[in-house]
């Protein structure tokens, strides 16, 4: 026998699911399963039809007709056999024997017809065997997978294992540099040193958070002992030819391999250029902001920290001058070893006691903490406007960003959440650059520079349809070279004869987190 085609039609004709086991044009099927439904007579018991050059044999499932299309010279009983099986076998694939049911599950009876006829004979199967080849379960694979991810562990412990190592190295390593605001006078005296500090709210609304000592950890400039690994110790993961071989298979299949310790370009960069001035003074300022989606503010909290790196012992019998822009709200915090009356009556930073100096070194020292509160939607640095609206089935997201004036924002990037989609979404219109982060399901809208040439921007894509709330929270993060305080250091005041030392001084506003909700 020979069957030309298995299919399931609806009553009028119309083919839902046809795999042909023969050469056949499409025009020629189609007309065979269009023709089928004027041969069948009503109110007649037969299970097959034949016209002149082939047979149709049939059987209704409930409103549709399973139907095979054989050549006349085939075994009628061997066809009917046949029949049965497919029959048996539609109802295992698709539980709704309708129009939508069999279209939605049109693959999977493709491919158990597949199995149940090979170039148009029937194979002696049963159903539990064609569902077992269809599922195809392998051990072998089952094993390799189990494999793989028994690697993959191994290799994410071997990192943290590395990480835990290096991290006592380097506490090992600070123990032993030259810690807090001591005296250099003699080895035997060991004078009070500047203790890590607490503050409270009292005085700050609030304000929590911990003021490290004068020997505090490396902000951007790592200290030499604790970035240089010495001779036979450090992370060698990377340097180990297997690993290092899987890792990039794994790479190269699309995973993500996240390493717990890796030399950051940041680092590297700051300690190949190191200070070129004797004094550098870093004014730094982040923001805590919290905007609502449709107007007003739930937090606007700026904190802010002048830090000091003096390179040489003889240059820390300094003092600073520093001066600062009056903002309602703004408060100041000086570390417990510095004149307090001075700063106050001055605006001069200096130590209690004139004949200690500033520590030295690679590390910066922090002076003086601020914190501005009480600021209103108007000066935010940039405001996030997001309208998505459905429309039939799919769904407009229009984005729109409003700059300060205040502030040039560089390396801008908005992300936006977006529902589990498959495919990415469709961006119609952009102001600047976009990237689908598909792993966290995250649209983030990039823009190097906000300046006075493009104050204003907006974004609008298209995905299917989704609950407004589902592109909230908004997540924002830029950076700027000038700040809120505007706080500056206007001089150096030498305590020791000679002239001040050269001093640089640098200011940036970082976002700590800026969320629209």
């Amino acid at each position: 026998m020979v069957v030309l085609a298995a299919s399931i039609v609806s009553k009028s004709g119309k083919a839902l699911v046809s795999r042909q086991f023969v050469d056949m044009s499409r025009i020629r099927i189609e007309g065979l399963l269009a023709a089928f439904p004027k041969l069948v007579g009503t109110g007649k018991q037969h299970t097959y039809v034949e016209t002149e050059n082939v047979r149709y044999v049939y059987q209704p499932i409930e409103g549709l007709y399973l139907l095979l299309i054989t050549n006349k010279q085939s075994n009628i009983l061997e066809d009917l056999d046949t029949l049965r099986l497919l029959s048996k076998l539609v109802p295992e694939y698709s539980p709704s024997l309708d129009e939508e049911g069999i279209c939605k599950t049109a693959f999977e009876i493709i491919f158990a017809f597949d199995e149940a006829i090979s170039l148009g004979n029937k194979e002696n199967v049963t159903v539990q065997q064609v569902k077992q080849y269809c599922e195809m379960e392998s051990h072998e694979e089952k094993a390799h997978k189990l494999m793989m991810q028994t690697k993959i562990n191994e290799t994410k412990d071997l990192m943290k294992k590395r990480a835990n190592e290096l991290d006592k190295m380097r506490m090992e390593r600070g123990k032993l540099d030259k810690g807090g605001y001591s005296s250099i006078s003699g080895p035997r005296v060991i004078e009070k040193t500047f203790s890590d500090m607490s503050i409270s709210g009292s005085g700050l609304g609030g304000l929590s958070t911990d003021m490290d000592s004068f020997a505090s950890k490396p902000k951007g400039r790592p200290s030499t002992a604790a970035t240089a690994p010495g001779k036979g110790f450090g992370m060698k993961l990377g340097k180990t030819q297997k690993t290092n071989q899987f890792l990039e298979s794994l790479k190269a299949e699309g995973e993500v391999i996240l390493e717990d310790v890796q030399p950051s370009a940041v680092s590297t960069r700051s300690s190949a250029l190191p200070p070129s001035d004797p004094v550098t003074v870093t004014i730094e300022e982040k923001l805590n902001v919290v905007v609502k989606r449709d107007g007003g503010i739930n937090n606007f909290d700026v904190q802010g920290t002048l830090a000091l790196q003096v390179l040489n012992d003889t240059d820390g019998f300094i003092q600073l001058q520093i001066e600062s822009q009056d903002i309602p709200g703004l408060s100041f915090k000086t570390h417990p070893n510095i004149n307090k009356d001075l700063f106050n009556s001055q605006q001069i930073l200096g130590a209690k006691d004139p004949n200690r100096p500033f520590p030295s070194g690679q590390n910066e020292t922090p002076l003086v903490k601020w914190r501005i509160q009480g600021m209103d939607e108007s000066s935010l640095p940039l405001s996030v406007n997001c309208w998505p609206s459905v429309s039939g089935n799919e769904t407009y997201v229009n984005i729109e960003y409003e700059a300060s004036e205040m502030f040039d924002l560089h390396n801008v990037v908005i992300s936006i959440p977006l529902p589990a989609v498959r495919e990415a979404p469709s961006v119609r219109q952009i102001d600047g650059e976009w990237k689908l982060d598909s792993r966290n399901s995250v649209l983030e809208w990039s823009i190097l520079l906000i300046d006075q040439s493009n104050r204003s921007g907006s974004m609008e894509f298209v995905v299917p349809p989704a609950d407004p709330s589902s592109f909230f929270p908004i997540s924002v993060g830029f950076s700027a070279s000038s700040t809120f305080s505007d706080l500056k250091v206007t001089g150096i005041l030498p305590l020791k004869e000679g002239n001040p030392p050269k001093f640089s001084q640098r200011a940036r506003l970082l976002t700590a987190n800026y969320q629209v909700v």
